[in-house]
């Protein structure tokens, strides 16, 4: 129905749905190609985690998610402003614990807010995007 979105939006979050695509009422699919008149809204979800580690080679932050006086492992964080990086870089020197070829494992000790698209199969964060540190 033409002037909905805002109503379908609701129902998409009420529902815990990933999102809805806006598209101008007279355009036409363009295939391989990203076009203004199709929109994608996503409904983010938001999670606080603790960053577990560290990429080595490609950045990327391990996340972990507090579950039953544990933490579970929750995903790669990518998505980080260059701000945050910084600020995650100049305290994680001491919190390591291990290293292997792959990641540096750090002290769960450093907590941040992520938005993400939905849990994979696997219970993961789909492309966890970060928001702020909160601890």
């Amino acid at each position: 129905m033409l002037g909905n979105g805002e109503a379908y939006f609701d129902l998409v979050k009420q529902h815990d749905l990933e999102g809805i695509v806006l598209k101008r009422a007279a355009s036409k699919y363009q295939i391989n190609k990203r076009s203004q008149d199709w929109l994608k809204v996503i409904n983010y979800q938001y999670a606080d985690v603790f960053i577990t580690g560290l990429r080595k080679e490609e950045f990327g932050l391990l996340l972990g998610i507090e579950e039953s006086n544990s933490i579970k492992p929750a995903g790669i964080m990518e998505f980080v402003s260059p701000v945050a990086r910084k600020q995650f870089y100049n305290q994680f020197q001491d919190l390591i614990i291990e290293e292997d070829k792959k990641f540096i494992h750090v002290e769960p000790k450093i907590k941040c807010r992520v938005k993400f698209r939905n849990y994979t199969k696997a219970g993961r964060l789909r492309i966890p995007s970060f928001v702020e540190y909160i601890s």
